[in-house]
């Protein structure tokens, strides 16, 4: 099989861990102070769930949501090795008390070789990072943290909550630790075209950011996007229109950066539109192509 034309996440692993690793992916019960702050649900793309699974609100335990997943993908995938993914909402969003009572749940399982917080950038301090450095001594950690876009009238547009600087804050206090820093980015935001995709690609290769996520803006019930739809404020990307923005999101990003994720995935129930975000597959395979007919590999534009 032909190595994708960036640098992917299952390979950078493999390299590190000699072995595939998989993400578990885990919801600690935590919230937002975005949602808190106003009570008008945060960002316009997000729901109740937070972008997580709920597991929480239904009763599972931490404990019973990493014992599930361990035991599922190792009978599905014979895989051994796993990163614990705290996902859902804003992972630093509490007293660290609470914070370290939370991570330390991995911490009973050697199958768990990396730890990964995901959480807003201005939801960090030098406090919660000297906890979180703890952990770096025996997993490799990282903290991810949304950007969405390089562009502060899109970030107040999205009722984001916090502005570009709040991020490259963040970044440059977190590069002072030992962890590695993932930035989530999102492709087809109200208002936003080629020209805004490519800036914030290069923002983020300016800054010391070492992986990232693509993720596509989908529609999901009960959000402030779904009535956007439903007035004609909005209009979804085409899959081809996404693959075009992707690849030439992917040229414009240092080669060294790990590139985690390039499509969306969201919860079939949910998804308003476009549908076509459910055919994950056919979404990869576009991409790839559009950057093959373009001669595009990661990096290749830059400059």
């Amino acid at each position: 099989m032909t190595a994708p034309p960036y640098r992917t996440l299952s390979a950078a692993l493999r390299e590190r861990f000699g072995t595939r690793v998989r993400k578990i992916t885990l919801d600690a019960g935590l919230t937002c102070p975005h949602r808190d702050a106003d009570g008008g649900g945060g960002c316009i793309y997000c729901n109740a769930l937070g972008s997580g699974t709920g597991a929480m609100s239904r009763g599972m335990s931490l404990e019973e949501q990493l014992v599930g997943q361990i035991r599922a993908m190792g009978r599905t995938s014979k895989v051994n090795a796993f990163i614990a993914y705290f996902q859902s909402f804003s992972n630093t969003y509490a007293p660290v008390d609470v914070l370290r009572s939370i991570y330390d749940t991995v911490l009973p399982f050697p199958e768990i070789v990396g730890l990964s917080i995901g959480t807003r950038p201005d939801c960090i301090d030098e406090e919660r990072l000297d906890l979180i450095t703890r952990y770096t001594q025996t997993r490799l950690v990282w903290m991810e943290y949304g950007l969405q876009s390089a562009n502060d009238k899109t970030l107040q547009r999205i009722n984001r909550g916090h502005d570009v600087q709040t991020f490259a804050s963040a970044v440059d206090l977190t590069s002072r630790y030992p962890m590695r820093i993932c930035a989530h980015v999102i492709l087809g935001l109200p208002g936003e075209g080629m020209a805004d995709y490519l800036r914030t690609a290069g923002f983020l290769s300016s800054l010391p950011v070492t992986d990232v996520k693509i993720h596509l803006l989908y529609v999901i019930r009960g959000t402030s996007l779904e009535r956007m739809l439903q007035q004609g404020l909005y209009r979804p990307l085409s899959m081809q229109e996404y693959a075009e923005a992707t690849a030439r999101f992917i040229g414009n990003l240092r080669e060294d950066i790990v590139i985690q994720r390039i499509t969306g995935d969201p919860h079939v129930e949910e998804l308003v539109e476009p549908q076509w975000a459910l055919e994950r597959s056919t979404v990869r395979n576009t991409i790839l192509r559009e950057m093959e007919l373009s001669g595009i590999v990661q990096g290749s534009l830059i400059g």
